[in-house]
């Protein structure tokens, strides 16, 4: 059985390398070596989405990048980062994901955001309001659940799982709830992680 099913594997990933990622190639702004995407669920503006080398991305993702009128959009994904399942990217301007970041299942990353200010007209009819570009740094983990809207996550952050990123977050800093508060920032002259209070100063 387990020969069985390490030939399967093999012919997979035989099938994706020789077959599935040219077609990719020829698809995306840019796709580097050794790039995985499992089972997407939806890929949009293929021309405005760059990834980086040995980028994975899970199963039933939705990828897109798809500008306002009159604009332009971008999406990038550097190399090493690891996206999880079912999760949803939108760009209307800029996302950027920067290497070696993990995502953890269900995580929702945009850079804008459905128009509801006109009461008279439903929500699904009003139009996307722009947000601010997105950055997500190096080396940095998102939990399960989270949501990112319009903000910036600096390199080496944790986000905990459910929590809902509005506002930027600096670097070397774990952050939970929602919206999301800093509870811990790694001290540079401690060389330890400390807890703060809801400012994000160190708690003595």
């Amino acid at each position: 059985m387990n020969a069985i099913i390490n030939i399967c594997k093999q012919f997979q990933s035989a099938y994706y390398y020789f077959i599935i990622f040219p077609f990719y190639k020829i698809l995306f702004n840019k796709i580097g070596a050794g790039t995985r995407i499992l089972k997407p669920l939806k890929i949009e503006g293929y021309e405005n989405i760059a990834l980086g080398k040995k980028v994975v991305i899970g199963k039933f993702t939705w990828l897109a990048s798809i500008p306002l009128t009159g604009k332009s959009a971008n999406l990038e994904i550097h190399d090493g980062t690891v996206l999880g399942n079912f999760n949803h990217i939108y760009a209307t301007r800029s996302i950027v994901i920067e290497s070696k970041v993990l995502t953890a299942d269900k995580v929702y990353i945009s850079d804008n955001l459905h128009g509801y200010k006109n009461i008279d007209v439903p929500i699904m009819d009003q139009p996307i309001e722009q947000l601010l570009p997105v950055v997500i740094g190096e080396g940095s983990w998102l939990g399960e659940n989270v949501c990112v809207f319009g903000a910036s996550i600096g390199k080496h952050c944790v986000i905990g799982a459910n929590s809902v990123v509005n506002k930027n977050i600096p670097d070397y800093c774990v952050a939970v709830g929602s919206p999301a508060k800093i509870v811990k920032r790694y001290h540079v002259e401690e060389k330890s992680w400390k807890k703060t209070d809801s400012m994000g100063n160190f708690i003595i």
